[in-house]
């Protein structure tokens, strides 16, 4: 059982987190920060399939590195993996 201390302590920090989280969402969303001039597609700006010519923008050569596609693999499975089992353990964790 956690102290009441404690539990006080963390409610004060999440509360803290959720306002500072919203706070910044507005500001950005109220700013039209991270959207391009000219390109109004609204929640859908990060989809870059959906900008005309995007292939003219980026190079393809842009990435160069000596590591395997495999190592790229591995890794992306095996982090999806520590995540699942972190969540499993969080999971398990509940009073």
């Amino acid at each position: 059982m956690v102290p009441d201390r404690r539990r006080k302590w963390y409610r004060a920090v999440t509360v803290f987190t959720v306002v500072a989280v919203l706070g910044c969402a507005v500001y950005i969303m109220a700013h039209r920060l991270g959207l391009v001039s000219g390109y109004d597609f609204g929640a859908g700006a990060y989809y870059y399939a959906d900008i005309p010519g995007f292939e003219n923008v980026v190079r393809e050569d842009a990435y160069q590195t000596d590591i395997p596609v495999w190592v790229h693999i591995v890794l992306f499975l095996g982090w999806g993996w520590l995540m699942y089992r972190l969540w499993v353990w969080i999971d398990s964790r509940k009073p």
